[in-house]
């Protein structure tokens, strides 16, 4: 009873008589299937939509407009004062004290509050 336990065991992993190559009607039949698979897979069932160009972004010019608007020009004159002080300590070997942060956000600040009612009305 226990040998032929063993024997099951040992029938069940061994592996069967292998053949090095396939019978030549069998290998014709799986090449004509690829075939077949490669071209369904290759003409799309549906129309592959074109892509949208996206629209020009023009948040930026607005922005660069308002920067030079006479409601922002003191910011923006405020701004390019301190970075002409701060890159002038730079290249004379100087260690700056300064940056210009604060000018850069008010200059910032006040060309968007400038720019949002502009590109929102351009966008209704």
């Amino acid at each position: 009873m226990l040998s032929s336990l063993i024997s099951d065991i040992v029938s069940a992993f061994t592996i069967g008589e292998v053949e090095a190559e396939a019978p030549a009607q069998v290998e014709q039949e799986e090449d004509k299937q690829i075939e077949q698979k490669e071209e369904k897979e290759e003409t799309p069932a549906e129309p592959e939509e074109e892509e949208a160009e996206e629209p020009e972004d023009i948040l930026p010019k607005l922005q660069q407009e308002c920067a030079q608007s006479t409601k922002c020009k003191p910011h923006t004159h405020h701004y390019e004062e301190c970075v002409a002080r701060v890159t002038g300590k730079q290249e004379a070997g100087e260690d700056p004290k300064e940056d210009c942060v604060e000018e850069f956000f008010h200059m910032l600040h006040c060309s968007a509050q400038c720019a949002a009612p502009k590109l929102f009305a351009q966008l209704k």
